[in-house]
């Protein structure tokens, strides 16, 4: 039965539908659900979540969601300005690099196995290469190994050493070339 409604997610669009987020405690609602089951199935612990903050991107136009009907199954966030704390020098030099954030799946689409991330970061790509950008950046836990694979499989790449802090929560930072006009095809990296 889960393998029949996973083939029918992936093989059609009807039911799915990606949108702006415009509720800032259905995008932190899903995002704590989602650090929840992460760190409930990683044996991590989940980030502190700080509701303005994602008011605040909710806000300003940077939380795409993913809906299947009428509730969310993923979402991300897409911003110009930094929202982790890295010295910019670990990676390199980038024009316009745009950062991907905050990433989360609703538990029941992750417990079904499905590919709700796989559609996040894939749209995640397009809206970055249409933005103009020519880097994606992202900080991950490298602890979420299904995300991490995920994010190696897009050709993100890792720059620095990974970074543990007192929480216990680990951390590495990312970043995947974008094709642009100027780099041509198969520079993509």
């Amino acid at each position: 039965m889960a393998e029949t409604r996973l083939l029918a997610e992936e093989t059609t669009t009807a039911g799915w539908q990606w949108e702006v987020s415009r509720d800032p405690h259905e995008a932190h609602a899903l995002l704590c659900a989602c650090d929840a089951h992460q760190a409930a199935a990683s044996g991590t612990p989940a980030p502190r979540r700080r509701p303005e903050t994602t008011e605040a991107r909710v806000r300003s136009g940077s939380v795409r969601l993913l809906r299947h009907g009428a509730r969310a199954a993923g979402m991300f966030t897409l911003t110009w300005d930094r929202p982790f704390t890295v010295d910019e020098d670990v990676f390199p030099h980038a024009e316009r690099p745009i950062h991907l954030s905050r990433l989360a799946v609703a538990p029941e689409w992750l417990a079904a196995g499905s590919l709700v991330g796989l559609r996040c970061v894939r749209h995640a790509i397009e809206e970055a290469a249409r933005a103009g950008a020519d880097v994606l950046r992202s900080e991950a836990n490298p602890d979420l190994r299904e995300t991490r694979s995920l994010l190696d499989i897009l050709g993100f790449r890792q720059y620095g050493p990974t970074l543990g802090d007192r929480g216990g929560s680990r951390r590495v930072h990312l970043q995947k070339t974008l094709r642009t006009a100027a780099s041509g095809p198969g520079r993509e990296g």
